[in-house]
């Protein structure tokens, strides 16, 4: 079946739909609209040049009518095919205007502090590489170089990977690549050592009589160190409360990781939110009035309590991992720890549940045990 030429009238009624679909024109190989969900028409070349597939943004229906982008599209593809550049790139098609678009549309769906790590990142990692570029002519060797040039700093690397992954995705629905074309597909993450951590029974002794030791003078820092191994709940979680999310032995969280949660409080975790005065909107509020206390004032103190505790390999965010260890240890299961921890993802449970050496001997005790018999 041939198909229709392309007209403006014909354009014009080329109906919206929930993904983003091509129409090919009859009349110019290789020339085409793309009609996005958003309803904007964007015209474009595709072809193939020495086995290499080509695709270039013509420009809007907005900004100019069908004659003019065939035209524009004619004199394009046979600068393709003689090798030559390209004449026309839009501006909006350059890799930090996407960039800035996709952040733009993220911020209601990522979280303040997401927002801004994510920034952080695109602007160190991603941008010094690929700006200026336009977005439809990175492909996967670009991007599997760049991601090697990171090899020494494996962390900004593998974190900086899914926000570009991000940006080609939505290039792709804003119609400025190809459908299926994300250059970040199939590249896999770097290896690296676990940084799981969490408190033996011992250390947690000596944590525990090091903060008794700072309760008079630092009653309010105790109280969020203790709350963080009684609840496994996350740093920003426990300095965020309002008086009014305890209610009824329980922390009903109204925004966490994973979205609004409940965490039931254990009898001495009660006891800690019991004692604390309430002067206040804010659980732990901040000198000046109108909020929380923030991440640095509770850091400085960790920094103190593990060097005294003779942990000092030990970050504050372990002692959510010990609550996960503990638990498991207890025989709670994967699916109940994952409820304990507000996990969305059974997979991430078990990042946080590795046995102790402990639970491995008793393990093996078992066994032997059970085997002794046959």
């Amino acid at each position: 079946m041939s198909r229709p030429i392309l007209t403006d009238a014909r354009i014009a009624a080329l109906t919206t739909r929930k993904s983003s679909y091509d129409v090919r024109d009859g009349k110019l190989r290789g020339f085409g609209v793309r009609v996005m969900p958003s309803g904007r028409r964007r015209f474009f070349v595709h072809c193939q040049h020495r086995g290499e597939r080509i695709w270039k943004i013509v420009g809007d229906s907005d900004a100019m009518d069908i004659a003019e982008a065939r035209s524009l599209a004619r004199t394009m593809l046979a600068a393709i095919r003689r090798g030559e550049p390209v004449p026309a790139r839009p501006e909006d098609a350059l890799f930090e205007i996407v960039a800035e678009t996709v952040f733009r549309r993220h911020e209601r769906l990522w979280k303040p502090r997401t927002l801004d790590v994510n920034r952080c990142y695109l602007r160190n990692q991603i941008l010094p590489c690929f700006a200026g570029r336009n977005v439809a002519d990175i492909d996967g060797r670009e991007v599997r170089n760049w991601f090697a040039s990171l090899a020494a700093t494996p962390v900004a690397a593998d974190r900086s990977m899914p926000i570009l992954s991000i940006i080609m995705r939505e290039a792709e629905a804003m119609g400025l690549r190809p459908e299926g074309s994300n250059p970040c597909r199939g590249i896999r993450r770097y290896r690296r050592k676990g940084r799981e951590r969490f408190l033996s029974d011992e250390e947690i002794r000596r944590l525990s009589a090091v903060l008794s030791e700072q309760e008079e003078r630092r009653p309010c820092q105790v109280a969020v160190v203790r709350l963080l191994l009684l609840t496994g709940c996350r740093k920003s979680e426990i300095l965020t409360l309002h008086w009014s999310d305890y209610r009824e032995g329980r922390l009903l969280l109204r925004d966490s990781k994973t979205g609004p949660r409940t965490v039931w409080l254990s009898r001495p975790a009660r006891a800690i939110l019991d004692r604390l005065p309430r002067t206040g909107r804010w659980m732990f509020p901040a000198p000046q009035a109108g909020g929380p206390r923030d991440s640095d004032w509770l850091d400085r103190f960790w920094q103190e309590v593990r060097v005294e505790a003779g942990i000092e390999d030990a970050r504050i965010h372990d002692l959510r991992h010990t609550h996960a260890s503990i638990a498991l240890r207890r025989g709670a299961t994967v699916l109940a720890i994952g409820k304990l921890l507000g996990h969305a993802d059974p997979q991430t449970t078990l990042k946080y549940t590795h046995p102790a050496d402990a639970m491995i001997a008793d393990a093996a005790e078992t066994v032997g045990a059970v085997l002794r018999g046959g």
